[in-house]
């Protein structure tokens, strides 16, 4: 019996072993070790590193595509066909990286939005007409016609030729930062200045960082057509262009005929309302109603006759004191006294007799291709 009660505890003791090492079995089974994990991480890293550097390949590769693409666009723009086997080289105002647009391969020089020259040539051209057949037909006088005609073809072509002309574009130098100032960092070179004497005077020449100039007196650098403009005057927005040294003159003349055709209009536009006022007491009322379009040529044309007198009694004004817009705006010599005041009678005729200077910027000369610059003929 006592042999029996042994092996039956026996029995119970090898079978709670057996369930302690089943036990232990399914948790190796069931969690993974530290070993596995660790190298399960590094599986995931390796992965990752290897996604990063095919992206890195891919990007690389589709970089290279894109720069390969341009060189090719870039040369292939230099040449262009015309007329079958023809062939021309590229110009100087293909690559200009001022904001002008160019007509008639680079002989006409507009603002960046030459629709503001085509809006105010439709709003003379417009007055004209009106008044050529509301107004001028009824006087029945055919020199008034002729007049006004004449007058209209001068201020148009006065606004074709201010509007398409270089206002005096100054160069840009693309290798001064290299070559002039060395390695001076960008914040050093703003501060950058050079003071030069004119007429016993001290005037200071500020360093444009766009165009790598010191610039030239009374010169002023143009956010809108982003050139620098050799004694600039105002950048028009009825023209679209920068009025400066090269057309200025040919501005003053625009105002100054634009106030002779518009004060002209007005004035036999109230002639004719005045004859043509109804004798039943309406009044304004009967004119609107019989003939609304000189009444609107009378409002405009008085209008423009006041701003156009406003304009030119200023410039007239500035001329006299030899200043420009932008100098006279900015009182650019109030503390140390305008070196360029010569007196009125000089002043005149060094703004509206002498000679005009040539352009700087030949804009149709030739280019030729280089691999990181572009060489000017």
């Amino acid at each position: 019996m006592e042999w029996m009660a042994s092996e039956e505890k026996d029995g119970s003791v090898n079978s709670s072993v057996a369930q302690a090492i089943d036990s232990s079995a399914s948790l190796e089974i069931d969690q993974p070790t530290e070993s596995t994990m660790s190298s399960g991480k590094r599986v995931d890293k390796n992965s990752e590193v290897s996604l990063q550097a095919k992206s890195k390949q891919l990007l690389s590769s589709l970089w290279e595509k894109i720069i390969g693409f341009k060189r090719v666009v870039q040369e292939k723009s230099f040449r262009f066909c015309r007329g079958g086997d023809e062939i021309e080289q590229a110009r100087v105002y293909h690559f200009w990286p001022g904001n002008n647009v160019f007509f008639f391969k680079g002989r006409l020089i507009c603002g960046p939005d030459p629709k503001r020259l085509i809006l105010t040539a439709i709003a003379i051209s417009l007055s004209s007409w009106t008044f050529a057949v509301h107004v001028a037909s009824d006087i029945r006088n055919p020199a008034i016609i002729v007049t006004s005609s004449i007058l209209t073809t001068i201020v148009l072509v006065n606004l074709v030729f201010v509007s398409t002309i270089d206002p005096g574009i100054i160069p840009r130098n693309d290798q001064c930062s290299s070559v002039e100032l060395g390695t001076i960092d960008a914040g050093k070179r703003r501060r950058r200045s050079r003071v030069v004497v004119i007429n016993g005077i001290e005037v200071k020449l500020k360093y444009c960082n766009i165009c790598n100039i010191y610039r030239p007196p009374r010169t002023c650098h143009c956010a809108t057509c982003n050139n620098c403009i050799q004694q600039f005057d105002h950048h028009c927005p009825w023209i679209g262009h920068c009025v400066g040294l090269r057309n200025y003159r040919l501005h003053v003349t625009f105002l100054l005929t634009g106030l002779l055709l518009f004060a002209f209009i007005f004035i036999f536009s109230c002639k004719s309302l005045h004859h043509k006022l109804p004798g039943d007491g309406n009044g304004v009322i009967g004119l609107l109603r019989n003939d609304p379009e000189t009444v609107a040529l009378t409002l405009f044309s008085f209008v423009a006759m006041c701003f156009l007198a406003g304009f030119s009694c200023y410039h007239v004004y500035i001329i006299a004191i030899n200043q420009t817009s932008y100098e006279h705006f900015h009182q650019k010599y109030v503390n140390s006294g305008n070196p360029y005041d010569k007196g009125i009678v000089d002043n005149i005729k060094e703004v509206l007799l002498a000679s005009q200077p040539p352009s700087r910027v030949n804009f149709r000369a030739h280019v030729e291709p280089g691999l990181s610059d572009i060489s000017i003929k």
